[in-house]
């Protein structure tokens, strides 16, 4: 089956197998291999990209679902000139990853949590991560990197609206 949608601000046109799953499609298709594969059952959260600006988990979505979709993977999120979204910023300033695996999953999640709960407090933070699994850091820093971009992904927000 023909698919076409925009991944990471490119129009792509792939051709692939109808059951194919979109991290499969990601990975395999387009080479973003910062998607990782982890459980298969959408419980890790290791797949987390966005797509139309919502977090979801790409393992248990077929890429077909979402013809004419935007889409965007932690390769995405960066600036154009490299600069780190404010998030991946949080992350590696708190220390907020040790193996990686989790991590753009993470990431993922962590940005759409705080454009929609831009104050989330410590338990907030936790509650709305529950279905990204991290099984290195304990979350403690992870929790701090979150909370942390968010107030940063806030005040850039605020910068923008300001010189619009």
């Amino acid at each position: 089956m023909q698919v076409q949608f925009k991944v990471n601000g490119k129009d792509r046109s792939l051709d692939v197998p109808p059951n194919t799953l979109l991290v499969h499609a990601l990975r395999e298709h387009l080479h973003l291999t910062g998607t990782h594969v982890g459980c298969d059952t959408a419980q890790c959260g290791a797949c987390t990209v966005m797509v139309n600006g919502r977090a979801i988990k790409s393992c248990n979505t077929l890429a077909v679902q979402h013809q004419g979709a935007e889409v965007t993977t932690i390769e995405g999120v960066a600036a154009a000139d490299g600069t780190m979204h404010p998030m991946q910023a949080a992350f590696k300033e708190c220390h907020g990853l040790q193996c990686g695996f989790c991590t753009p999953g993470m990431v993922m999640s962590a940005i759409d949590l705080c454009e929609h709960h831009p104050d989330a407090s410590e338990a907030e933070v936790r509650a709305l991560l529950d279905g990204n699994m991290c099984r290195c850091t304990g979350y403690q820093n992870i929790v701090k990197a979150v909370q942390m971009g968010g107030k940063a992904m806030s005040a850039a927000a605020s910068v923008a609206t300001a010189s619009a």
